[in-house]
Order: C-alpha cells, then sequence, then structure tokens
C-alpha cells in the first residue's frame, strides 16, 4: 500500500514539474531549462521525507509557488528558481552562501528576503513586523523578492483547511492586513481579490458560503441578462470590425461582502453584483481613441450616469491600472457597470508589475506610477524607523488605494494619497522642502499646511530656512514620507528631552526610594498606557507627565496592580504555559466562562462576542486579556502584528450566562408594532431588556434594543421571531457604540 503511494506520489510530481516546464518554456532561453532542473533537484533533495500537515510531499508546495509565479504573475526563470528554493535554507542544512554558489547572487538574494529571521518573535515586540520589514528591504534591490512572496502566500492560502484553527486565523489575518494590500498596489488585481476571498472563509465561514450559494443560485438569471444586455453592443462592434472580446465577471465574494455591510443591505439588493467588460485589440499609439469610441457605441444603447464615469485611460492609477469605467442604466431599469479596455490594458491589470515590464519598451516610454511607488518605496526604506511595527504601519499607510491628482506650478502631474495636504504635497516634492515648509498657494490663493488637495489643484510650495518640524504635522499628513520625513526631522530633538526626562525620573524614583531594575522603566511605560520607554521619557521631559504622578506608579505597585511579570503583558505563550499547569489539558486554550479563577479577561467593546461565537484572546499592554471575535473589525491588526500576544479561546459549554447584544430593527410604523416586538422578547423567548429606544419618521420605524441573551443560536432565534413580525423589514445584530 506505501509502495503504491510512493509511485502515485512521484507519478504527481513528474505531473507538475513538466506542468511548470510547459507554461515557463516561451520565456526561456539558453541555459535556463538545465538550472530550473538542477533548483527542482536541489529543493527535492532539501525537502526529502518531509510533509506538509495536508499529508502530502513538502516539495508540493515550492512547485506550487513556482507555478503561480509563472502562470499568475508571468514571472521568468530567476523568479522561478528562487520559488522551487524558497524554503530551503529557512527550513534545511543550506545556507545562502551555497545558493548564490550555485544559482548567482540574484537568486540569492531573494532567497535571503524570503527567509525568516531565526529566534525572533518571542518576546521580540512583534516577529511578524521583524520578517516582514527584512523582506521589504530587498525591494530596494529587487521587486521579485515581493512577488514570489505573494505567489508562496496565495498558496499557503489555498492549502489552509490543513491547518489547526489559531493557524488559520494568524495567516488570514496577516494576508488582509498586508498581503492583499501589496498585490492590490503592484496590480495583481486577481490574486488580491482570491487573498480576499479566502481571508473571508477563514474569518466568517457563515457569510462566505451564504454569498457563494446566492451567487451560484442566481446564475440563470444573471447569465440571461448579460446576454440580453451585451448583444447589441456585440452586433455594433462587430459591424466595425473590432477585435474585441466581451466578459461578464462576477463580483468578488469580499467586496460583495464589504458592500452588504456598508450599506446595511442583504445580498438581494446589492444591485451591482457583476461588470461587464470589452476588451479591444489594438496598438498602443490607438489606444485612448479606441477606447472612447467603444465608450460611444455603449452610451448609444444606454444612458450612462455623469456621475459615475472613471477614466484612468488619460490618468492612469499609481499602480499602473488603466481602464475606462462608466456605469449605464440598462433597459430593465438595472444599473451596469461597463469597463472599457485594451489587451495590453488587461493584461497589466491582471498580472500587474510583470506584464508592466513586459511593455516597458513600448510607446509609452513615460515612467509609470507603479515605477514612482517603487522609488517612493526605496525612500521610505532608506529611513527606516528603529521599531518594526511602526515601519509596518508607515508602509502600510503606502498602500493606499484612492488617489487625488494635482499639479506643481509647471504643470508636472503629481499623484499623492487621497486625503493628503499641501504638506504632504512638499515632502512629495523633496525631504528637505517638506522640513522648511511655511504654507503653500493653491490655484494662486494662499492656504495653511493643512489644506487637504483636491483634484486639479496646482500647489506651489513657500518655504524658509527658519521653519523647524513639529508634532503637530504628524496629526494633518497622510502619506508615509511626509510622517517618516517630519519623524526623522523630530528625533534628534527627541532624543535630548527623552536624556533630561530620564533624569527627572531617576531623581525622582531614588526620592520616591524606588529601586531601579532593568523593567522598572518598562513597567512606568505601561502603568502610563504607552508602549516605547522612549515615549513616556519624553512625556515627562516635556512635563506632560509630571514628577509627582510617579507617586501613583509607587501607591500602585505596593497594592500590587502592577505585575513584576512583564509576560503577563505582552506574550500570550507564558499564559498559556500557566493554563496548562494549573488545568493538566494539553493545549493551552482559555475556556471562557471556566478558567475565570486562573486568568481575568474582558470582552472587547469593539465587538461584543456572545457564546457561539468564533473568538480569540489578546493580550493587551496594560488592560489585562481582552476577548475578541474572529471578524471584529480590528482583528486582521491584532493578530498580523502581534502574534505573541494572542490566546487561543473557546466558550465553555457548560457555562449558562447572560451577554449584552445590541439589535437594530427597520421597519414600516404601524399602531402596535412596539407591542407586538416586545412581547416576543419577553414572554415568548424570555429575555431580558437593558433599553429599548425608538425613532420613527415619516412612516419609517428605527429601534434599538439592547438585551441578555445566552449564546450565539439564542439570539438566531430571536431575530428569525422579530424578523416574522408584521412591518419589520430588517433586524442586526450590531456593535453596541
Amino acid at each position: 500500500m506505501e509502495t503504491l503511494q510512493v509511485e502515485q506520489e512521484s507519478k504527481e510530481l513528474i505531473r507538475r514539474y513538466r506542468k511548470l516546464l510547459r507554461y515557463a518554456k516561451p520565456m526561456l532561453k539558453d541555459d535556463d531549462s538545465r538550472q530550473i532542473r538542477k533548483a527542482f533537484n536541489l529543493a527535492l533533495e532539501a525537502h526529502a521525507g518531509i510533509r506538509r500537515k495536508s499529508g502530502e510531499p513538502y516539495i508540493y508546495h515550492p512547485l506550487a509557488v513556482a507555478q503561480i509565479c509563472v502562470e499568475e504573475i508571468g514571472l521568468g526563470t530567476t523568479s522561478i528558481i528562487a520559488a522551487l528554493l524558497h524554503d530551503v535554507v529557512e527550513d534545511t542544512d543550506y545556507e545562502v552562501e551555497d545558493i548564490e554558489r550555485e544559482f548567482g547572487g540574484k537568486v540569492a538574494q531573494i532567497i535571503d528576503g524570503l527567509t525568516k529571521i531565526s529566534g525572533v518573535g518571542s518576546k521580540h515586540e512583534s516577529g511578524q513586523a521583524e520578517n516582514f520589514r527584512k523582506m521589504l528591504l530587498t525591494l530596494s534591490q529587487d521587486v521579485r523578492v515581493i512577488l514570489v512572496k505573494l505567489a508562496d502566500r496565495l498558496h499557503n492560502m489555498r492549502t489552509l483547511d490543513s491547518m489547526p484553527r489559531h493557524k488559520q486565523l494568524k495567516i488570514a489575518s496577516e494576508t488582509i492586513f498586508i498581503y492583499a494590500p501589496l498585490a492590490h498596489r503592484l496590480g495583481l488585481y486577481a490574486i488580491k481579490t482570491e487573498m480576499e476571498d479566502l481571508h473571508l472563509k477563514y474569518t466568517n465561514e457563515e457569510v462566505y458560503q451564504s454569498i457563494i450559494d446566492n451567487i451560484r443560485s442566481t446564475k440563470e438569471v444573471r447569465d440571461r441578462f448579460i446576454r440580453r444586455f451585451t448583444r447589441p453592443i456585440h452586433q455594433e462592434l462587430s459591424n466595425q470590425d473590432f477585435d474585441f472580446t466581451i466578459k461578464g465577471r462576477v463580483k468578488s465574494i469580499h467586496s460583495i461582502w464589504e458592500k452588504m455591510k456598508k450599506q446595511n443591505i442583504p445580498f438581494e439588493e446589492v444591485f451591482d453584483l457583476f461588470a461587464i467588460r470589452i476588451i479591444v485589440d489594438v496598438p498602443e499609439e490607438q489606444e485612448k481613441a479606441v477606447c472612447w469610441h467603444v465608450y460611444s457605441i455603449v452610451t448609444d444603447f444606454y444612458k450612462p450616469n455623469p456621475d459615475r464615469l472613471r477614466d484612468w485611460v488619460s490618468t492612469p492609477k499609481a499602480n499602473g491600472y488603466e481602464s475606462l469605467h462608466t456605469t449605464v442604466m440598462s433597459r430593465t431599469g438595472k444599473w451596469v457597470e461597463v469597463q472599457i479596455r485594451t489587451q495590453r490594458m488587461d493584461d497589466i491589470a491582471e498580472k500587474g508589475y510583470a506584464a508592466h515590464w513586459k511593455y516597458k519598451d513600448s510607446a509609452n516610454k513615460k515612467e509609470s506610477g507603479l515605477e514612482q511607488w517603487i522609488s517612493q518605496v526605496r525612500e521610505l526604506l532608506e529611513n527606516i524607523s528603529s521599531n518594526a511595527a511602526d515601519f509596518v504601519d508607515e508602509f502600510k499607510a503606502n498602500l493606499y488605494q484612492d488617489e487625488v491628482f494635482v499639479f506643481t506650478p509647471k504643470g508636472d502631474l503629481r499623484t499623492l494619497q487621497y486625503g493628503a495636504t499641501t504638506l504632504d504635497f512638499a515632502f512629495d516634492i523633496h525631504t528637505q522642502i517638506g522640513l522648511k515648509c511655511l504654507g503653500a498657494k493653491v490655484n494662486q490663493r494662499l492656504v495653511p499646511l493643512n489644506y487637504v488637495l483636491q483634484n486639479g489643484d496646482q500647489v506651489e510650495i513657500l518655504t524658509s530656512n527658519k521653519q523647524k518640524p513639529s508634532e503637530d504635522w504628524l496629526r494633518f499628513v497622510v502619506t508615509s514620507k511626509a510622517r517618516s520625513g517630519i519623524k526623522n526631522g523630530l528625533r534628534d530633538e527627541i532624543r535630548l528631552i527623552a536624556e533630561d526626562g530620564k533624569e527627572i525620573v531617576h531623581r525622582k524614583l531614588k526620592q520616591l526610594k524606588i529601586e531601579v531594575k532593568s523593567d522598572t522603566f518598562n513597567q512606568l511605560t505601561r502603568f502610563f498606557g504607552l508602549t516605547q520607554v522612549t515615549d513616556f521619557l519624553y512625556r515627562v521631559g516635556k512635563g506632560i507627565i509630571e514628577p509627582k504622578e510617579l507617586k501613583k506608579f509607587k501607591d500602585a505597585s505596593e497594592k500590587k496592580k502592577i505585575s513584576t511579570r512583564p509576560s503577563n503583558f505582552t506574550d500570550a505563550r507564558e499564559l498559556g504555559k500557566l493554563i496548562t499547569e494549573k488545568t493538566g489539558r494539553d493545549d493551552s486554550i482559555l475556556f471562557l466562562g471556566q478558567d475565570l479563577n486562573l486568568v481575568d479577561y474582558k470582552f472587547a467593546t469593539c465587538c461584543s462576542p456572545i457564546p457561539g461565537d468564533d473568538v480569540f484572546g489578546f493580550v493587551t499592554i496594560n488592560e489585562g486579556i481582552k476577548i475578541h471575535r474572529t471578524n471584529c473589525p480590528n482583528a486582521p491588526e491584532l493578530l498580523s502584528k502581534h502574534g505573541h500576544r494572542v490566546l487561543k479561546a473557546k466558550w465553555a459549554s457548560d457555562k449558562r450566562e447572560s451577554f449584552e447584544a445590541t439589535l437594530e430593527i427597520i421597519g414600516t410604523d404601524r399602531v402596535g408594532l412596539i407591542n407586538d416586538v416586545t412581547k416576543i422578547i419577553s414572554n415568548e423567548l424570555k429575555v431580558n431588556m437593558k433599553s429599548i429606544t425608538v425613532d420613527t419618521d415619516t412612516g419609517i420605524f428605527e429601534g434599538r434594543i439592547v438585551l441578555y441573551i445566552n449564546d450565539k443560536k439564542h439570539l438566531g432565534e430571536l431575530v428569525k421571531k422579530l424578523e416574522s413580525v408584521e412591518g419589520v423589514v430588517k433586524v442586526n445584530r450590531i456593535k453596541d457604540k
């Protein structure tokens, strides 16, 4: 039986390897095929006998990553080799030097960027942030390190079923927090979309499955509508001899869910479930004229919404995306989004950065927005923050999606993040101009530093050598380049003030007869609700925290309100060990409602979890353990940036107590409606209400009820009953404000 399995796996391995070569063949030169074979053999030997959690041979994973690189991103030989070897240094005895000797410096550099830092993440502030920063440093030399990493992450997301629940949450959260926005920024829309959908699958499977079922059940009606809608357009484009393709594409599951949440509507009320895409194949010099020609054909048949025209052909997005979008009214009274683009534009939209390089030497030789963005990232990397988590925040701020287009006094177009101010614009031109910026003239009118730029503004920056950066500037800049420049400008001043603060604290602690130990400053920092010792010392030096306030710290210490074990505040693993030791259970899971005598915890107000919700514990800096729902709005950031502070948690099934939940009820007002609602709550289901507020306006009834329920199932029964009341249109569980 075992021999049969080995034979089947060998056949499957050969099949996958041949498929990789088949897709790579059009771009292979000279010695490329032999080098790929050598890399494959090395990976096969290095990972021999190792299996993934799914039970499959480990070698399937690097092969799959290489396949994504070539088939879905369009990368070449160097990236294929790097993908095949991307886990060799991290997981086996091979060193980066071995890779460089066999395959050269480029491959070694990419693999080094993809290899995690060993020993990071135990007591470190954030192991994930450190590794992400290391990977991004390689971006300054070679963007392929990010592209291979995205392929690696995509395959991990596709095979997440075999991982334990807490790992699924961590990997999915990192993906939505950093990798999906990064894929978007590099123009990899297909990969970004799949990552977002898979994140939803593993954090809110109920919603994910519900949307999939709804899409399937409406497919026939939708296909029929698309055929009818596109028929006249298809006919006219054929009559005019265009080489074209028309596709009807359903929007992603994640984007449908975001729209349902944002507009607070059910699936049935999402009107723009799909978009029609018209792709024409024409020479690059004719692209703009042809796109507008096709637009005129579409609007000959259907009336456009003038507020929904988006021209990314004349002004491409910063990630290189080009397309003409319009929304038109169909003959059945439905709005339909139509996207018009050329084959080149579609290639770039689907494969992003790699496709961009394919067309680099064509008619459009001007530096693209994508190249400009990578230049900005390189500048950011030159001014690296000492704190890895801060660096990730700065980088993430640079993964913006909405943009504003403004002009210099000479008429040069610059693209900035939506919400950017004149000070952001000054730093975008040059860091020194930003640091000396006094104000600006926008459209010949004098404006302050915090003026928010609008599309089409022409901006002239005013500077002075006497000007110095201020902390207040950080409140109204939005671009990472500006934030980084201001922080660097302030750093020397902050360091000097923090040194003064340290002397003040030392004197006061001596006066209070508090012994200064290695962890005293960390405890003080946590006590005052801060995360960085420098921040605490700076505030003391500035007089924001007065020396007399240190007596409160002494009083609290004496009452044992401050733990002398810093791990209790920063590392979930110590708590996990404590739970395992005290309970004798194999797994370090916190059972809610059962382990209160071991550790103290609170339910997070941002998502108000109730029994039945999928949850996790998070060790805060100075508020103990907070329990969050896995689909909490804050979950992606907490799980991806601070994995070392995440504690596995489950509801104890034998504990019955009441939890607060808030329901919003919307309907048409009628006499007796409130009475019917309260009867179901109090009499039929014996639920206690904490409060009820009702507002009626022109026949519309809106109510908010805070009540005590036992668990998610109990709440589900109540929602079903309330929805059946005459006049009630919608019942939603909402976050308690």
